[in-house]
């Protein structure tokens, strides 16, 4: 203990403050504030949150908050919160998930390609012997006797005259069905906080976001304009809607990555880290 719960907690009571109170006047939550009186940060959502509630804490206390901030920081908890939100070490396994899922899908799409030509030749044979065999069983029509003046009845030359056979007709071949291609949304690479990821075989960049708890949520595009109304804190259960087909990459700033779902034309991005806070920059390659 450093004594940061208790500075505060005493001067919340010398303004008169109940824990209550102080929820209206800074918006946080009644537990949060008790958690910070006891310097207990289990339930607090990450470390960017626990220092801005101290902030906010000490502001509406009337305490100096960066002398508050460096009594935090000189306690236990604060190192435990930093490690916690260290990044895993990436693997190139999951830098290379779009990459399998296409390397998967294109051996089923020749060889549905190569049965589809099979049959096609296997019926055009069938057909040309059918046609061939018609030809073969055609029979001649009656023999015409024909009979010259000066001919006897017993040397008549006999005239055969056949029925010509109609010329084969071959179909054309049909045209192979055109493969339609997949979106392929990858993992690219990793600086600092920033991480890039890349769309490609999309003919539109949709962005949905989905929140599953409190969290700040903002979206520009490639001149840094904002997409969204106004940069936020976003509450559990909103959802964002975007249609950014128009523009180069987007730049979505994450405060907690586990209480926002991130969609791509309806296809879900694997964080490939749970750093907070966090920049992810999707280049829209058409």
């Amino acid at each position: 203990m450093t004594g940061l719960g208790d500075r505060l907690k005493e001067a919340r009571t010398a303004k008169g403050y109940s824990l209550d109170d102080l929820q209206t006047i800074t918006k946080i939550q009644k537990r949060y504030l008790s958690g910070i009186e006891n310097e207990d940060y289990s339930m607090m959502p990450g470390a960017f949150y626990v220092r801005a509630f101290i902030k906010q804490y000490s502001e509406a206390v009337g305490l100096d908050a960066d002398e508050m901030l460096t009594l935090y920081k000189e306690s236990a908890n604060y190192d435990n919160l930093e490690e916690e939100n260290i990044a895993p070490p990436l693997t190139r396994s999951r830098g290379l998930k779009g990459n399998s899922r296409l390397n998967e899908t294109i051996p089923k799409i020749i060889v549905a390609f190569f049965i589809i030509v099979i049959i096609v030749v296997v019926w055009v044979l069938s057909q040309q012997a059918a046609s061939k065999q018609t030809g073969t069983d055609v029979k001649p029509e009656d023999k015409l006797v024909t009979m010259d003046n000066n001919q006897t009845p017993g040397n008549t030359e006999e005239e055969v005259v056949d029925d010509p056979i109609e010329e084969e007709t071959v179909e054309p071949d049909p045209e192979p069905e055109e493969v339609v291609k997949e979106q392929v949304l990858a993992y690219e690479s990793t600086t600092g906080s920033d991480f890039k990821y890349s769309l490609t075989d999309a003919d539109e960049f949709k962005l949905k976001i989905d929140t599953l708890g409190d969290t700040w949520i903002g979206v520009q595009n490639e001149k840094k304009e904002e997409l969204t109304p106004m940069a936020r804190v976003m509450k559990n259960g909103e959802t964002l809607e975007l249609d950014v087909s128009d523009v180069e990459y987007v730049r979505i700033r994450v405060a907690v990555p586990s209480f926002a779902n991130i969609y791509v034309n309806e296809e879900k991005l694997e964080y490939s880290s749970n750093v907070s806070p966090q920049n992810i920059y999707i280049e829209y390659k058409k």
